[in-house]
């Protein structure tokens, strides 16, 4: 079986995430090389997963010429930045989501991507490539739950990791552009429509940092879609649980809901307190199924020459929503498009 030879541009949490499953768990990529302004942490990654080459300029990566995909999971801030290398280099890009920390960026990545046609490019919302998620899709596109009425989604991170994400926060994006992007990219993949109008609303509820950084640690968003269907979602920071993503799609004929109770196995502990059911304690442990589909995906449409998504489009379309509910949220407005 032919492989695809793939780098990896930052090495991070996520980035190491994608770099083992490249390396162990997706038969048809070759991890080749990684990258990290970090050059202990390259070195140190490249040696363990048997990478080829590891760098600390993310130019001489794409550079490489055994490199064919470059796997861009930086700081959204660089995203449109490494993307243009990789492509002015002659290779394949899978971005990390969001596409940008703006707009405006964005349509740079567009205007990039467009320039290069030959080159497959594909961002990465992986609720996508989740086993649940996907069967969900199938039966809304059979129309086995008739119209869509209502998607509603909760996204809520554990208290047991706020020390990181309120270091991260400032830099972040935000509540909606960090968290909720990933609600309204489904939102939008479930419903097949735009939105139309939405409002925001939310606060610091726990963590009264939030409001330095004009942000808040949980939010919500009221949005009706153009084809009428309407949609709710909320993001969290302060679950006491773990880390929890639940999605509800009610229907004319029929409900789906993924995850009401997000367990992280069937196991069941009975004890002197009651019957526990664990949950997930982070997110790479809840995704980390979808993380390998959806590069098996990409691999395969780089492979065989195929269009992949979710695209650059997507990209800036999610994005722009979610700028569109940080103004709610600030102003108190309801937004329309």
């Amino acid at each position: 079986m032919k492989k695809v030879k793939i780098g990896v541009i930052g090495v991070g949490r996520l980035g190491y995430e994608h770099a083992c499953n490249i390396a162990n768990r997706v038969p048809n990529t070759e991890l080749t090389a990684v990258c990290d302004m970090n050059e202990a942490r390259a070195k140190e990654v490249a040696e363990e997963l048997e990478a080829d080459a590891y760098y600390t300029d993310p130019k001489e990566l794409c550079a490489d010429p055994n490199v064919e995909v470059v796997v861009v999971i930086t700081n959204t801030a660089t995203h449109v930045e490494m993307i243009k290398y990789a492509m002015e280099a002659g290779k394949h890009v899978f971005s990390d989501k969001p596409l940008s920390d703006t707009v405006e960026k964005c349509k740079e990545a567009e205007a990039v991507v467009n320039t290069h046609p030959e080159l497959v490019f594909m961002l990465g919302f992986m609720r996508r490539y989740d086993k649940s998620y996907q069967i969900a899709k199938q039966k809304i596109d059979r129309g086995d739950i008739g119209d869509v009425i209502l998607v509603r989604c909760y996204s809520q991170d554990p208290r047991s990791i706020i020390e990181g994400t309120l270091a991260f926060a400032p830099r972040s994006g935000g509540q909606f552009i960090d968290m909720n992007i990933h609600d309204i990219d489904l939102i939008r993949w479930l419903t097949g429509s735009e939105p139309k109008r939405l409002w925001s609303i939310g606060g610091c509820y726990e963590f009264k940092q939030y409001k330095d950084w004009d942000d808040g640690d949980n939010v919500g968003t009221m949005m009706q879609c153009e084809n009428d269907a309407m949609a709710f979602m909320f993001a969290g920071r302060a679950a006491a649980h773990g880390s929890h993503v639940e999605t509800e799609i009610i229907g004319t004929r029929g409900t789906l809901r993924i995850a009401a109770v997000p367990n992280s196995s069937m196991l069941e502990v009975m004890n002197e307190h009651g019957v526990c059911r664990e949950c997930y304690q982070d997110f790479i442990s809840r995704w980390h199924d979808a993380y390998v589909t959806e590069m098996e995906v990409f691999a395969d449409c780089v492979l065989n020459g195929k269009p992949a998504s979710p695209t650059v489009y997507d990209g800036t379309k999610d994005t722009a929503i979610a700028f569109k509910c940080r103004e709610s949220f600030l102003s108190g407005d309801i937004m329309t498009f």
